[in-house]
């Protein structure tokens, strides 16, 4: 399960705009749940929208916000009622660099670093709700998890979903079919992904330095794609 996230300086995919802003994408070489995430939504007469929620899915009644889920099993979303209404009309994507994932070892977990193998952006499936106060809401969300694929079932039994850029559109839209959405969820993985080892610096989240992105070890591919050269 991502329990991290690299967002770095990288432009979005064409197939998103026209896009309107509401601010800068919020970088990150190591961003950590309960913290400002950015994200892609629909809204009602305007269409995409680059804003911010708080990372942790935190709907009306929720009474500790410890609690708030940062992940949504793919499994489980049309049955419990945190999810339910959320896979229905307001879907979301985070747009990222990679996300990190820690491998059980022995003495102590080894975090890799999960990519696009030609190092383009992910589109990461996720969900958000509102909690309207008085004069003002707070908008918060929850990535979409999903089995791993088998060249990285060793380091992780779950991957966040990720949505092709030509099918942004379709993800955020409340008018999409749920037989269209189960489609995409079934077949989570439409870019080719690879991870590679990085320093345990990334276990703190205190520590944004790019050294948290850098290999220190060769990338772990799937056999039917050539190993891209690592920086």
């Amino acid at each position: 399960m991502a329990g991290r996230l690299w967002v770095g300086d990288f432009s979005l995919p064409s197939a998103v705009s026209p896009l309107t802003r509401r601010g800068p994408v919020i970088t990150s070489t190591n961003l950590a749940p309960r913290r400002p995430i950015s994200t892609l939504r629909h809204e009602a007469g305007v269409g995409a929208v680059l804003d911010q929620c708080f990372w942790g899915l935190t709907p009306p009644w929720l009474k500790v916000l410890d609690h708030a889920p940062h992940c949504a099993r793919a499994e489980s979303l049309f049955e419990r009622p945190m999810f339910r209404d959320a896979i229905t009309t307001q879907r979301c994507l985070i747009p990222v660099s990679g996300f990190y994932v820690w491998k059980p070892q022995p003495k102590r977990k080894q975090p890799f670093l999960v990519v696009h193998i030609q190092r383009r952006p992910l589109l990461l499936a996720g969900l958000w709700c509102r909690f309207e106060q008085q004069f003002t809401h707070y908008d918060s969300c929850a990535l979409i998890t999903v089995p791993s694929l088998p060249h990285l079932t060793p380091l992780t039994d779950r991957l966040p979903a990720v949505i092709a850029p030509h099918r942004a559109r379709q993800w955020l839209s409340p008018d999409t079919p749920m037989d269209e959405v189960h489609q995409m969820l079934s077949c989570p993985f439409p870019e080719p992904l690879g991870a590679y080892p990085v320093t345990t610096l990334v276990n703190s989240p205190e520590n944004q330095s790019m050294q948290c992105t850098h290999p220190t070890g060769p990338m772990l591919v799937d056999r039917h794609h050539d190993t891209p050269d690592t920086p």
